[in-house]
């Protein structure tokens, strides 16, 4: 069975390569050109002898996932639906932004990476749960979303938020492999405090990730702030309520300097009233002052009823925050003209093909 290049380790690709006598000076080689110079094919390596290249074609694919839409936001995001090996879809986005850093302006380049195919966890307002859950994502297929949006768009990635398709810490193992690789100096040099790994409140998970020696991000989907609202439209509220997800979040902040980010999609006549804004204030402070929240308007997925506040509710659940002490914001989402959502595009697709119906 073929495995990727792109989920192996310098070790393992010298390894592999010692079995067919190779010195490990071509281990460099390969990874210079597959992460630094972005290759499509062994092909394209033309310091390599033509035999090996052949031989690493079969062993160690470096391509598994194929371009099947990019869409263009108007405020230039753009959304790529990459078709699979086995043929199930998969969307990464790439969100640009333009900061200040002492007096001058710098672009920021963000990619949001699935980590599923589908998502069993079944949140009321997400596309991704839509079609059900079919599999994790490999290691590999995780790092090449990276690779080719790097690839197709010319840019570099300078951020990385693990908020796509799929519940990130339900595919532990895979997730972290992928995370050696984009931060790894011989991978993609991701700085770790440039990762954000978004869960929707694995507790015994989190515990495990505070474990992790890179010093990644945490951003906690929290969207209700007591078990009553949680309960009605996250279904792992059931198995994690929010004392239990508390008690591994004192965990991580035990383990990290960084603060934990709360994000919370505002949904009219759900989480949006004074109440949940006062609740929510309170679990903020329950991390003293590790804790930011930010504040998403719901994104309008077709086949979901909710709909998203005013601009006045919006802002009005902002400064109530702010005046209890809370450190947040809210978010004007980007790509909301090209189904930016999670999973809408691979919902739409699949739907077309018929082949929605073999989710698991």
């Amino acid at each position: 069975m073929p495995t990727p290049l792109f989920s192996l380790t310098p070790d393992e690709l010298h390894a592999s390569l010692e079995t067919h006598g190779q010195k490990k000076y071509r281990t460099t080689q390969i990874l210079e050109w597959a992460y630094k110079k972005h290759a499509a094919s062994y092909d394209e390596m033309t310091n390599l002898p033509a035999n090996l290249r052949e031989t690493l074609a079969a062993e160690h694919p470096i391509q598994n996932l194929t371009l099947s839409q990019k869409t263009g936001s108007a405020d230039t995001t753009q959304k790529f639906l990459f078709r699979l090996h086995d043929g199930r879809y998969v969307e990464t986005v790439l969100i640009p932004a333009s900061v200040s850093f002492h007096g001058a302006r710098a672009d920021r380049r963000t990619a949001c990476i699935s980590s599923q195919v589908g998502c069993a966890y079944g949140c009321k307002f997400c596309a991704s749960g839509l079609a059900g859950f079919t599999r994790n994502l490999t290691a590999a297929e995780i790092v090449e979303q990276v690779i080719q949006i790097e690839r197709i768009s010319g840019d570099r990635v300078d951020n990385l938020v693990f908020m796509g398709m799929g519940e990130p810490l339900a595919n532990l193992k895979n997730l972290t492999r992928a995370i050696e690789i984009l931060n790894s100096h011989w991978g993609l040099e991701i700085g770790a405090r440039h990762i954000t790994v978004s869960t929707s409140g694995l507790a015994p998970q989190i515990k495990k990730l505070a474990e992790l020696p890179q010093q990644i991000r945490l951003a906690i989907s929290l969207h209700g702030a007591t078990d009553a609202v949680r309960d009605q439209i996250m279904p792992v509220n059931s198995k994690y309520p929010l004392d239990t997800l508390f008690d591994a979040l004192q965990v991580w902040a035990g383990a990290r300097k960084q603060k934990i980010t709360f994000e919370y999609i505002l949904i009219a006549g759900i989480n949006d009233r004074p109440e949940d804004a006062t609740a929510l204030a309170a679990r903020a402070r329950l991390m003293g002052n590790r804790a930011k929240v930010n504040l998403i308007p719901y994104n309008k997925v077709e086949g979901l009823q909710w709909e998203r506040p005013s601009e006045g509710r919006q802002e009005s659940f902002l400064e109530q925050l702010k005046a209890s002490g809370v450190v947040a914001t809210l978010r004007r989402e980007k790509g909301h003209d090209i189904d930016a959502a999670c999973g809408q595009l691979r919902l739409k697709q699949e739907t077309a093909e018929g082949t929605i119906v073999e989710a698991a």
